[in-house]
């Protein structure tokens, strides 16, 4: 699928429709951006409530606070998002 739509000047674009039915993007949603070569690649980031109960925690990680945890989680997704090399 492809879709055009245009920046305004304060450099915001509308996602078209078709394409926020086909990703389940809704208002309040967010989103990720990563540059592959000359691309933009746009994909929804789950909400992590939505996935509560889906992984089991290790024993040592079930008292973190949930900001910490919030935390960690963008830490991580701005590394993947950057390509970043943890070592």
């Amino acid at each position: 699928m492809q879709m055009m739509a245009r920046v305004t000047s304060k450099g915001q674009v509308t996602i078209p429709k078709s394409v926020r039915e086909a990703l389940g993007i809704s208002p309040g949603d967010a989103v990720l951006f990563r540059i592959e070569s000359e691309q933009a690649v746009m994909q929804r980031i789950p909400d992590l409530i939505e996935l509560a109960g889906s992984v089991e925690v290790p024993p040592e990680k079930r008292d973190t606070p949930w900001e910490e945890v919030l935390a960690q989680t963008h830490e991580a997704w701005a590394r993947e998002a950057m390509d970043i090399d943890e070592s």
